[in-house]
């Protein structure tokens, strides 16, 4: 079932995706820069704490973090560049589960959503 959006609608909404999908794509690589950083001073023989110590286990915290921070920017990024190509299918605004409107105010807030409210909160 196609949805026909009005084109400034689509245009602002594709607007904002390919601004999230800039923003994301330069996280992405700061948090891989940071993290070959953590990498690089976890493995220096003058830095590398006792295994056992506190500094070994913050260095662990917030390697993990970073990675974590990481996973999530590129479930995210994923998530936008599925939207760009909903837009280009034609399939853009439409619920992939009940293949009913999403409501242009949820598309504003969450312009990446593959859903509709109802079908949301049951996933």
């Amino acid at each position: 079932m196609a949805r026909t959006l009005a084109k400034s609608t689509l245009k602002r909404l594709r607007a904002l995706l390919e601004s999230e999908q800039e923003r994301l794509s330069r996280m992405i690589e700061e948090y891989e820069q940071e993290l070959e950083e953590a990498r690089l001073t976890e493995t220096s023989s003058d830095r590398s704490p006792d295994p056992g110590s506190a500094e070994a286990g913050s260095l662990k915290f917030e390697y993990e973090k970073e990675l974590s921070l990481e996973r999530n920017a590129v479930d995210l990024l994923r998530k936008v560049e599925d939207a760009l190509r909903r837009i280009d299918n034609g399939t853009y605004g439409v619920c992939e589960v009940c293949g009913g409107p999403i409501p242009v105010a949820r598309l504003e807030v969450l312009p990446y959503a593959a859903t509709c409210v109802n079908c949301a909160r049951k996933a």
